[in-house]
């Protein structure tokens, strides 16, 4: 895996935070999104996702980047990939040691790596450890289902045209990422970082591939 690392983020939705990038082999082939809607598969984030695979950063170039950033400072880990290890499986000594750099920092970040046991246990230690790693749902069945696993905060996608906080069918409040209801920034938000908020956070589809995302989100009630 390669890298990207920013001090001062230019993405709009971020803010002007620190952001990484991870290459995508580090996507699992069981996210309905891969190569099927994935907003970092268009536009300028792409150019950068895909150049990563030959140019990137090395891991331990990672690990000094995110150790740099100022204490207390919110950060986001990938802006585009998934967490480290190959496909299903998170690498646990990777994992660990973007923990330990984040120590006094508020990183967080969101993951489609599907919930075994393992993977499960990884990221409860990582949540534990002041790191904040948000389960990803493709719907609101699915939300329901991660919530249940009392591992770590659920964010949903919705479908886009999803602009009024609803709920999940076991009755969860999901509440509109408010870059959509309040154009405020993630560097001023901060709501994906709460590991232990007790709402859903959903993200509308976005991005020129938001009819596939409709598709997905279509595979459980809206």
């Amino acid at each position: 895996m390669r890298f990207n690392f920013v001090m001062v983020s230019g993405n709009a939705k971020t803010g002007p935070m620190p952001v990484t990038s991870t290459s995508k082999d580090s996507c699992p082939d069981s996210c309905p999104l891969k190569n099927n809607g994935c907003y970092a598969s268009a536009g300028r984030l792409n150019i950068l996702w895909t150049r990563l695979n030959d140019r990137g950063l090395t891991f331990r170039q990672l690990i000094k980047s995110i150790a740099s950033i100022p204490l207390g400072r919110i950060w986001r880990h990938n802006q585009a990939g998934d967490l480290p290890g190959k496909n299903e499986r998170i690498d646990a000594g990777a994992l660990r040691a973007i923990v330990d750099a984040n120590r006094g920092r508020r990183g967080f970040t969101y993951t489609h790596k599907p919930m075994t046991r393992e993977n499960r246990r990884l990221v409860k230690e990582a949540n534990a450890g002041g790191f904040t790693i948000n389960l990803s749902a493709d719907n609101l069945e699915e939300a329901d289902a991660l919530a249940s696993l009392n591992v770590a905060p659920v964010v949903t996608v919705l479908n886009s045209d999803a602009r009024e906080n609803l709920a999940t069918p076991a009755g969860r409040k999901v509440v509109i990422c408010p870059a959509y209801t309040h154009n405020v920034q993630c560097v001023d938000c901060g709501l994906c970082q709460h590991a232990k908020r007790s709402v859903i956070v959903g993200f509308p589809a976005h991005g020129p591939s938001f009819k596939r995302v409709n598709d997905v989100v279509k595979g459980g009630a809206q």
